[in-house]
């Protein structure tokens, strides 16, 4: 009888009514009911009698994985026989979010799937919180590259992604008293139900080692040591298109034979297991600390490993397809294989085909460069100097010597050709050249590899491929004006409006009379006829608030503070780094906790009240950024608990951000900043994410800012701040003793100081913002600088706020202006102008 009623409180009872029967491509709930509960009794992964959320979970995601697996045979079949060029997407990053919302979604089976669940005793809603998101990424960069992988999946593009399969991402974000605290992401614990081991797609990669010279002068990279890349592929389908393309991730592993079986036996089991340890580094953390020397080494191994991997796998599939009789001409490479470096993490990929080509495949070396040099592309980033990666050459030397030659002579090559070509840019050699010679700190320079070697170079804004040009690879366009494009970033707006707000998705839906802007975002323009609508706005505000709602009830989940839904919901959410000037909003708040308390009750009241929220993961060895978050956390615990102005205040950090925490927040936001000093943030896309769910933004003219601001209107965009190009004459006045800070910067920071919030030493943190130059001081960033514009623009938000129709007109225009910013308009300018490559639909 235990047994029984054990087995009816764990959700098995309704379960026991459905047949387990296989349904792989299963549409009607009945028959997706009998798949899920097939999937819990013939594929199992936990003990029986059990049917709990979590077990309903996997079963329920290798249900959606079997159609998912039909689809992309299916789409890998016709790839092989139509043979078209494809697109191979190298990134560091990907970060994916949680995919069974995703694949449902795509797939168009939502309501299906949640009558099925509901068949078998489970609330979808319920289900899909199990999963937790894949730990492949940690910002943008990685948000991107999923969201193209998105995009190219549904253009029925011929693309892959390669990646490293992370098995504890960056870290989890705890917040105790001491701030931050980062621990081992767990997605991995138990497993993915999403990813396909591919047991018979597996490359050597070799570390260290030295070089051979033979006796016909060719050479080989021989001894060091041989890890496996072994790969692992995660399903990305395309929104209702069967084509399902693939995200390919490698795992480093050794053999069985790289077990010393004689040392074990002699107890000295740490050396007999040596070389699997350290093939177990190469994919355990995202970006390991690279202070020393070991840990430089373990990146730059992580980042050959991506590409050398991958470019096997390439070269793999390039030589398997034979034209008639014969095999390919390796002249043919680069019009059947686009390589895309998503930043400067894959520069590697350049010296690891010449070397491939050369000495795996025997081409001279005139060859292996014109092949290399029309099938790679580079995708610039940032403009911030630390960013753009300088590896020690010593280090080079000794992880992978052969490439060190090869890049000395593409430099060699380089500096011959600048000296007889262009003899007038002979003085600008010392920054344009690949190797830096300094005998103090000799590196190789990725960013000038990347621009030398690739077809084409783009940033991602108008306003940063702006800056590219004009300075920091000004030198070289004047050299190859061609190669130099812009490609504005993207989002999805299937994972970041369709799926992820509803009740706004059917407004619009409702109001536009077609569902066809899910996949033709400009179409949200027609949205911009209806702004003043009264019936409009009432819906509008009711999606609104109802994303609030959720909001709320998810940062009372997370945090323990209750928040107001009729306040002010304003979000900065994005990872924690000075440039992006979190302090500056935090400053802002405590300038306001600040004037709220010295108000009379009365005043108070004629007051917007606000709910702060910022959220993102400072770097583990990131100080100040570190500070920040502690500061962020430590203002809210007097703010939130202060009786006096908690009605009118609330200061909330949000652990852990991630996607799926993106996803309850952008919907419920109402004003988000996007701060960053101008001309630091190469684009940003979460400001695309915020505008696309109908929030108002306060920001600065940088990156994509720019053009929102142009797309949705001047008059529906809190502008303030100084201008990219007015940022070095500013910071040379600082440094010349003419800055005067305002009284209401001074303030905030003494309130600070007078130790309002708590015990914690600032003072460094403060430092930063004071003093004219120097390490450390100096207001680099320009905090002091913006703070009085972006008080006075804060000040006009609170008024904008009042009138409640005024806001629900700028928020609906904002959302009608956002159709430039999908990923499915980036990528289809990348496939055309960048990749020369054409939609491949399965039939």
């Amino acid at each position: 009888m235990a047994e029984e009623a054990n087995i009816k409180g764990c959700g098995i009872s309704a379960a026991h009514k459905v047949p387990a029967v296989a349904h792989p491509l299963a549409e009607k709930p009945s028959e997706i009911a009998s798949n899920i509960n097939y999937h819990a009794q013939f594929s199992p992964h936990f003990s029986p009698f059990k049917f709990e959320p979590e077990q309903a979970y996997y079963a329920t995601a290798e249900s959606v994985r079997d159609r998912l697996i039909q689809q992309w045979n299916e789409t890998y079949r016709h790839f092989h026989n139509v043979d078209p060029k494809q697109t191979y997407y190298m990134s560091m990053e990907f970060l994916q979010g949680r995919a069974l919302t995703n694949a449902i979604g795509n797939l168009n089976v939502q309501d299906a799937y949640g009558d099925a669940l509901k068949k078998l005793g489970h609330e979808l809603e319920e289900i899909t919180e199990q999963e937790k998101d894949a730990a492949l990424g940690n910002g943008g960069l990685g948000r991107l590259a999923s969201c193209f992988l998105d995009s190219m999946a549904t253009l029925s593009l011929p693309a892959w992604g390669y990646g490293l399969r992370y098995k504890y991402g960056l870290f989890k974000q705890r917040i105790t008293k001491e701030g931050q605290e980062e621990i081992a992401e767990d997605w991995l614990e138990k497993f993915s139900p999403w990813e396909v081991v591919r047991h018979d797609i597996i490359y050597p990669v070799r570390f260290f080692g030295s070089v051979e010279v033979n006796p016909n002068g060719s050479r080989n990279w021989v001894g060091g040591e041989v890890v496996q890349a072994l790969a692992y592929d995660v399903p990305i389908p395309g929104y209702k298109t069967k084509n399902t393309i693939s995200l390919r991730l490698w795992e480093a592993k050794a053999c069985a034979e790289d077990f010393d079986l004689f040392q074990f036996n002699d107890s000295q089991y740490e050396s007999a297991a040596e070389l699997h340890s350290r093939a177990q580094q190469i994919c355990a953390v995202l970006y390991p600390g690279d202070v020393k020397e070991n840990g430089k080494l373990l990146r730059l191994k992580q980042q050959f490993f991506l590409c050398s991997a991958s470019l096997q796998d390439i070269i793999f599939r390039f030589k398997e397809r034979k034209v008639g009789k014969g095999s390919r001409q390796w002249s043919e490479f680069p019009s059947k294989v686009a390589v895309q470096m998503n930043d400067t993490h894959p520069t590697l990929a350049i010296p690891e085909l010449m070397r491939l080509l050369m000495d795996e495949e025997g081409l001279g070396w005139d060859e292996a460069w014109d092949v290399t040099t029309r099938t790679v592309a580079y995708t610039n980033h940032t403009v911030l100097p630390e960013a753009l990666e300088k590896w020690s050459q010593a280090v080079m030397w000794k992880l992978l010597p052969r490439h060190m030659e090869i890049i000395e002579e593409i430099d060699k090559r380089f500096i011959a050709m600048i000296r007889k070509a262009r003899p007038d840019l002979e003085i600008k050699l010392p920054s344009m050249c690949i190797l830096d010679n300094n005998p103090q700190k000799s590196v190789v320079r990725m960013a000038n590899l990347c621009v030398v070697s690739a077809h084409t170079v783009n940033g991602v804004a108008q306003l940063h491929s702006d800056i590219l040009k004009s300075e920091l690879f000004a030198d070289y366009v004047s050299l190859w004006p061609t190669k130099f494009q812009n490609k504005t970033n993207g989002i999805t707006p299937r994972r970041w409006l369709r799926f992820c707000s509803p009740e706004l998705s059917s407004i619009i839906t409702k109001w536009l009379k077609t569902e066809e802007w899910i996949t033709n975002l400009d179409l949200l323009t027609g949205l911009r006829q209806f702004a003043n609508n009264a019936d409009l706005q009432a819906e509008w505000a009711s999606a609104k608030m109802a994303n609030k709602q959720r909001l709320a009830e998810y940062i009372e989940r997370a945090t323990g503070v209750s928040i107001d839904p009729n306040s002010l919901f304003d979000i900065q959410v994005k990872r924690i780094h000075e440039y992006k000037r979190q302090l500056l909003n935090i400053l802002g708040a405590i300038y306001r906790y600040k004037k709220l308390k010295e108000m009379s009750p009365e005043e108070r009241k004629k007051t917007t009240s606000r709910t702060i929220m910022i959220g993102g993961k400072a770097f583990a060895t990131y100080t100040n950024a570190k500070r920040i978050v502690k500061l962020v956390n430590d203002v809210g615990a007097i703010v939130n608990n202060d009786p006096e102005v908690n009605s009118y205040l609330k200061v909330v950090f949000v652990p852990n951000y991630n996607v799926s925490v993106a996803e309850i927040l952008i919907p419920g936001s109402e004003l988000s900043q996007h701060i960053s000093t101008a001309g630091m943030e190469a684009s940003g896309t979460s400001n695309m994410k915020f505008a696309l769910n109908g929030c108002l933004i306060i920001g600065t003219l940088d990156g994509a800012n720019v053009e929102i601001r142009e797309e949705i209107g001047e008059e529906n965009f809190f502008l303030f701040g100084a201008t990219a190009d007015e940022v070095p004459r500013l910071r040379k006045e600082r440094e010349n003793g003419k800055f005067k800070p305002d009284p209401r910067f001074e303030e905030a920071k003494e309130f600070i100081r007078s130790g309002a919030f708590g015990s914690y030493d600032f003072n460094p943190l403060l430092d930063s913002l004071e003093g004219n130059s120097g390490f450390g001081r100096g207001d680099y960033f320009l905090v002091g600088q913006d703070f009085p514009g972006y008080m006075d623009a804060q000040a006009k938000v609170d008024e904008a706020y009042k009138d409640r129709k005024r806001w629900l007109k700028m928020s609906i225009l904002s959302t009608a202006g956002s159709g430039k910013f999908s990923s499915d308009r980036t990528i289809a300018q990348y496939a055309k102008e960048i990749w020369n490559i054409e939609e491949c639909r399965v039939p």
